[in-house]
């Protein structure tokens, strides 16, 4: 095996067991008023725990893409590698997170939000309406997830596996690609 060869094994293994500094912004009109207990950002931190990873930073913005993009570059400016942003993926009026990420993104991943999707219609037919997505922005990997708890942490989950190398790309740290 030439040194090329488990150079980019090493790379692959220091990608996959990278400490993974997460933030999580959930997405919110009512929620950041105070009208109800939010429930996302909760979930997924707990599913963010049980990955190993840490949280570093968390918030409850309202639906208003300027909110929403100084929170993105906020966090990953604190250090957040990867940041979790639940709700307003649907397609109500005030649903905007989409739109708000893909306006300060380096690159879309479109990949997440395809297997995202694919896996939910499994679940339910209504998951062909979500705009869940990811993109790189600044040095982080955004990932937009819906704003219901379950399908927040289901989505997370079937792209869970992507989620360290996409990291590591993002922070410019050397991986086997």
């Amino acid at each position: 095996m030439t040194a090329e060869v488990k150079n980019r094994g090493a790379h692959r293994v220091a990608a996959t067991n990278m400490q993974i500094q997460v933030g999580i912004i959930t997405i919110s009109d009512r929620a950041s008023a105070g009208d109800y207990k939010d429930l996302g950002g909760p979930a997924l931190k707990e599913a963010a725990q049980r990955g190993g990873w840490q949280l570093l930073a968390e918030a409850i913005v309202p639906d208003d893409a300027t909110r929403i993009q100084e929170t993105v570059r906020s966090f990953s400016q604190q250090g957040c590698g990867l940041i979790l942003a639940t709700g307003g993926t649907g397609i109500g009026p005030r649903d905007v997170t989409p739109e708000a990420i893909r306006a300060i993104m380096r690159v879309e991943l479109p990949g997440f939000g395809e297997v995202m999707r694919a896996e939910s219609m499994k679940i339910t037919p209504n998951s062909i309406l979500s705009r869940s997505l990811a993109a790189i922005v600044d040095h982080a990997l955004v990932i937009a997830l819906p704003g219901k708890p379950s399908g927040a942490v289901e989505c997370l989950s079937f792209v869970r596996g992507a989620i360290p190398h996409g990291v590591a790309l993002a922070q410019g740290t050397p991986t086997s690609c």
